[in-house]
């Protein structure tokens, strides 16, 4: 066998092109979009949901919910790519709203639900805690869905989590993606209210749908 070629060195004095990676997207997987590819913000932070992920993801709820999405209401908090948030709309969600703080992503989530001609989709900027709050207190039990998918290491599950159980119906589904599992006996102590009904792992991201405890107090 011969012995591979060093690599070369690129010729000095001439830096290098940075390398044009094209546009990022993310490609819906199910529903009346399947297979639509959806532009992306290239911004630090910002970290779609992986399709094989999401796929999962979409499986799980699907069959929780005995694959009726027309009754479904869904709070995408963090919102970022909207990948979830489409995802639902695709599957045929009555109502999806999403949450972003970043003004550039909001942008280009208008962008494509404008291209998708999503009706069923309310964009709105802002902060996540306070978008849960506040739905908790003008709609309680008005979401059956709530994605969150926030930044690591900043607390944001343990600060949301609250509201969501004022404003789920009683059999409401949580999707939670962490840097930790959030069952088993390191499981946090603010995770006493909910149960974790299914979980994976995807590299270093944990991933989960909660469901509220019977036993849980509800805020009034």
């Amino acid at each position: 066998m011969s012995k591979s070629s060093p690599p070369k060195s690129a010729p000095q004095g001439k830096p290098r092109k940075p390398v044009n990676r094209g546009p990022h997207q993310v490609r819906i997987i199910g529903g009346q979009w399947k297979r639509t590819p959806m532009p992306v913000l290239d911004a630090e932070g910002l970290r779609p949901t992986p399709d094989r992920v999401r796929e999962t993801v979409f499986n799980w709820i699907t069959h929780l919910i005995d694959g009726d999405w027309a009754q479904v209401a869904c709070l995408d908090l963090f919102a970022g790519s909207g990948a979830l948030g489409f995802e639902a709309a695709s599957r045929g969600a009555r109502r999806v709203v999403m949450v972003e703080n970043s003004s550039p992503a909001v942008r280009q989530l208008e962008a494509n639900r404008d291209k998708l001609k999503a009706d069923a989709i309310a964009i709105l900027r802002g902060d996540a805690l306070a978008a849960a709050q506040n739905a908790a207190q003008r709609e309680p039990g008005g979401y059956s869905l709530v994605f969150i998918d926030p930044p690591y290491h900043q607390g944001w599950l343990e600060k949301v989590l609250p509201a969501c159980m004022t404003l789920l119906t009683p059999s409401g589904l949580v999707y939670a993606e962490a840097e930790f599992p959030l069952d088993g006996d390191d499981a946090p102590a603010w995770m006493q209210d909910w149960e974790v009904v299914r979980a994976d792992k995807a590299g270093m991201v944990f991933y989960h749908l909660l469901q509220r405890k019977s036993s849980a107090r509800i805020e009034a």
